[in-house]
């Protein structure tokens, strides 16, 4: 196999510019992630008066020391409702992530009660949700550490009726083998309550656990019925008369040991494939030198092969018709033991570009090999020479390629993301199992200069039609306040917040990334599960 050749000069002025730039931001959006932290543990002294472990103490105690932790969307809801990108950066009041418990791989979440009480905000919603399909997809045991005052009642018409989904998604999960424990440290009330519910496994702390769809509040407005906490659904009420829970634990530690013994009796792994152990050797170039490999300005061009030489197994991969549609570049290669067909943008998306991806994707799928976008496209090509040539025709071609290939698709947004070069590269919209961002991303319909040029065009038409001459210093008064809206609006802060990504990543850590994340496809894909028509019924 051929190795990658790298031209780039470490040492230049462009390349520690470029590096300087990175660091930036990634230094800008760990320090947000850090803001998020800091916001839960402000409430620290709180949770030790009361005997408890804070919510990331809590994931700490359950996960295994040492192994590794994929945390997703830790800035979801970024300025978004009670967001205010300041002071009260939350994350969407929910954590998750992919890690190991008694040596098992799952889906972890947990309230992070240490926000607002753990209350759902739209955006955690949503996270959660995205957590859901990520363990559905592969095949991942779910284990949830839950203390929340429900839904955000400030939103509940952004929440309610797609907070059903949830629900949903966990009998899905149990139909599908896929087994859910549930530790309750504290309020899991009126809709909350089913999370517990409609788990496989439920560990409940004394004293401190409350399951019931209305709390004493609402019973008595409701009823009149005057009841205390513990009376409508306390722990010992919930392991001794009720049936809703398994197992009593005395205080957090013990209920997070519990779930870890549960998991540990489970034969999940002894069930599980038996996967050939993958060796694999490091990239002859330092992914360190990613930071300076790319400009944070996507104006400026540089070689995506100079990212590949530093994402890929010895830097070695086989280019596909280097020199047919050379825009578009398209590699077979390994990332950590795994194979893998990479495609990746030198530009525009052009006619022989969108051949040679949709006939690289289809060969993919045809060898069952997962496939990694690295997108940096300000889209499909225009013009008289693309029209003539077909664009339409043969980037409907990819996009149809992209949509339906059975493979584990996984998309790295490491520069633009403009117009149907998004779908063609598969965005959001084309579910690829994980999709990350670093963060000098940008995604838009187009360009913000482009988006404000093309206004100008259709208001200095729309004037000439009606007899008026365009004021220019109006039109430059308007393509200003565009290009200003559009670059607040296609930033990798404002998509992370929409979960248009599963999180911003640190450039340098791309192939460790992806190296995990084509672990879990494979995993997943190879498991055989015992499904059943209904899920595990709680009696």
């Amino acid at each position: 196999m051929a190795v990658l050749r790298s031209q780039i000069d470490t040492g230049s002025e462009n390349f520690r510019q470029n590096r300087a730039d990175m660091l930036k931001l990634i230094e800008g959006f760990r320090a947000l992630e850090q803001r998020v932290r800091d916001t839960s543990d402000a409430r620290k002294p709180v949770f030790e008066k009361r005997g408890q472990l804070t919510p990331r103490d809590r994931l700490a105690h359950v996960l295994d020391r040492g192994a590794p932790f994929l945390e997703i969307s830790t800035l979801a809801g970024y300025r978004m409702h009670d967001d205010d990108g300041a002071e009260n950066i939350m994350g969407g009041g929910f954590i998750a992530g992919i890690g190991c418990i008694a040596g098992i791989r799952c889906m972890v979440t947990a309230s992070d009660s240490g926000i607002k009480g753990g209350t759902i905000a739209p955006m955690g919603l949503r996270k959660s949700l995205r957590a859901q399909e990520i363990a559905l997809q592969n095949k991942l045991p779910v284990v949830n550490l839950v203390e929340s005052g429900g839904a955000n009642l400030n939103y509940q018409a952004e929440i309610f009726v797609d907070g059903g989904r949830g629900f949903a998604n966990q009998a899905r999960l149990s139909a599908a083998g896929i087994p859910q424990i549930t530790v309750v440290h504290g309020s899991s009330t009126a809709g909350g309550a089913y999370v517990p519910g409609m788990s496989d496994y439920v560990v409940v702390v004394k004293g401190r656990a409350k399951i019931f769809l209305a709390g004493p509040p609402l019973l008595k407005s409701a009823t009149g019925e005057i009841a205390t906490d513990e009376e409508l659904g306390g722990a010992e009420l919930h392991a001794q008369v009720s049936g809703v829970a398994e197992f009593l634990a005395e205080d957090d530690a013990d209920g997070l040991r519990i779930a870890r013994e549960i998991m540990a009796r489970l034969p999940w792994n002894e069930r599980g494939p038996q996967l050939r152990k993958k060796s694999w050797t490091a990239p002859l170039y330092d992914p360190d030198e990613l930071c300076g490999v790319v400009p944070v300005d996507y104006r400026k061009p540089y070689d995506m092969r100079e990212v590949v030489a530093r994402l890929v197994d010895g830097s070695e991969a086989v280019d596909f018709k280097p020199l047919y549609g050379s825009h578009t570049v398209c590699l077979q290669a390994a990332i950590e033991g795994e194979a893998v067909g990479i495609i990746g943008n030198n530009g525009p998306i052009d006619t022989e570009g969108a051949v040679k991806a949709a006939q690289f994707i289809q060969l993919c799928d045809q060898a069952d090999m997962p496939i990694v976008f690295l997108q940096n496209t300000t889209g499909y090509m225009v013009g008289k020479d693309a029209e003539r040539g077909g664009i339409v025709k043969h980037g409907s071609k990819m996009i149809q390629a992209v949509t339906n290939a059975r493979v584990p698709k996984l998309t790295l947004h490491i520069g633009a993301s403009f117009g149907a070069g998004n779908y063609g590269m598969c965005g959001r919209a084309y579910d690829p199992r994980f999709i990350f961002a670093w963060p000098n991303n940008r995604i838009a319909v187009m360009g913000p200069e482009q988006a404000a040029g093309v206004l100008a065009i259709v208001a200095e038409e729309k004037f000439r039609r009606a007899g008026v001459e365009p004021d220019p210093v109006a039109l430059d008064g308007m393509k200003a306040k565009v290009i200003s809206k559009m670059e607040a609006e296609s930033t990798a802060l404002f998509a992370t917040a929409r979960l248009w990504d599963d999180g911003l990543i640190d450039p340098r850590d791309s192939r460790r990334v992806l190296g995990m994340c084509l672990s879990v496809c494979r995993e997943g894909d190879a498991r055989v599960v015992k499904p059943n028509a209904f899920g595990v019924a709680r009696m």
